[in-house]
């Protein structure tokens, strides 16, 4: 199932494919893998048509996970976090805020299914490690949202604990898949379409060379905000809009190499708003807008005993990175556009895919088209 995954994922055009112009130097894969270590996981469930049952479907929904150390680390990574709109969930938030500390994955899924998720990724990790040396077997898990009951059969409780465990056991590098899988499958953006998304920056030699990179779960916006590479796009193809307001949520993980502390990562955080910005979100009332940023410098930085070196940027070095952050979650949120396809479920309600062919006559028309 991973291999073909890989292959529909290196198969699907994304947004630079189709001329879309955007800033920056990409990684090899322009993915959040491309920050050496982390792997990601996705669980797609699609069954059923037809009109809603509760508990029975149609099904479109899923859960994805973001490992920052692989699947096999159980070292922590520095981390913070960011909410620009708290209409939606992250556990685990308390912890990571105090201590500055990212232990584990980070798990997005359908909003009903926070609970089973989280508890999930606590029986895994208890799996992969044993208790402390005074008996403690604990974890406090990192669990986002968004909500897909526009086409999904949300109040069914159809992710289940082995599909967390196969979205965490499957994570790998290299290529990620994007569009209607994971989390991801059943969430609309700016009433296309969407999904999971991700995208890369590589600093150049002046800067550090760092890497930064982005993974998104897209389930935001109304379509006549909708920019890409500056052109109004949504006004362009007005066609077959969902909700006319921007409601849904979206969630944003962003990693990077570069040795950063929890204060410097809060910020970096905060600065993924910009990012969105570009795309057209202004974050409604009605959705979640919640980040989460780590940096996998610094192994071996938590511990129990003695003291630990650390290294870090100075803040005056910043700048680079938070530009590299903002140019990724535009791109991310596009790419997520990009690969979905054009999904039918509950009530036979169907969102369509922003069409490949309007996106090129769009930018073209402003001279906006790479190639």
């Amino acid at each position: 199932m991973v291999a073909a995954n890989l292959a529909v994922a290196q198969a699907k055009p994304r947004a630079r494919d189709l001329g879309v112009p955007f800033d920056g130097t990409p990684g090899v894969y322009n993915a959040i893998t491309d920050v050496k270590g982390v792997e990601v996981g996705h669980t797609t469930l699609i069954s059923g048509s037809g009109k809603l049952k509760v508990g029975e479907g149609p099904v479109r929904t899923g859960v994805t996970a973001v490992l920052p150390r692989g699947k096999d680390s159980l070292d922590p990574v520095f981390g913070a976090w960011f909410t620009l709109n708290g209409n939606g969930e992250m556990t685990g938030t308390t912890w990571l805020e105090d201590s500055g500390f990212l232990e584990g994955p980070v798990m997005i899924t359908n909003t009903h299914s926070v609970g089973v998720v989280r508890d999930a990724v606590i029986a895994w990790r208890i799996k992969k490690a044993p208790p402390d040396s005074e008996g403690y077997s604990w974890s406090l898990p990192v669990v986002a949202e968004t909500a897909d009951d526009d086409l999904n059969d949300m109040n069914g409780f159809h992710v289940k604990p082995e599909h967390a465990f196969h979205a965490l056991d499957t994570a790998h590098g290299g290529p990620v898949e994007e569009g209607n899988v994971g989390g991801g499958t059943g969430m609309i953006c700016n009433e296309f379409k969407g999904g999971i998304g991700t995208s890369s920056r590589v600093l150049d030699a002046t800067a550090g060379g760092y890497t930064v990179g982005v993974l998104v779960q897209c389930n935001y916006g109304s379509r006549e905000q909708l920019r890409i590479a500056g052109i109004n796009v949504g006004r362009e193809i007005p066609e077959h809009t969902v909700w006319q307001k921007d409601v849904g949520s979206i969630i944003v993980v962003l990693a990077t190499n570069a040795p950063l502390i929890p204060t410097q990562l809060k910020r970096i955080a905060k600065k993924i708003s910009l990012g969105l910005g570009r795309d057209g979100s202004y974050s409604g009332d009605g959705s979640g807008d919640i980040f989460i940023a780590f940096s996998t410098a610094n192994p071996g930085a938590v511990g129990t005993q003695g003291l630990h070196q650390l290294t870090m940027l100075p803040n005056d070095s910043l700048d680079p990175i938070f530009l590299a952050t903002v140019q990724a979650t535009e791109e991310a949120v596009v790419n997520a556009m990009v690969a979905a396809e054009t999904m039918t479920g509950i009530n036979n309600h169907t969102v369509i895919a922003l069409p490949h062919d309007r996106l090129r006559e769009a930018l073209k028309k402003y001279n906006r088209l790479s190639k």
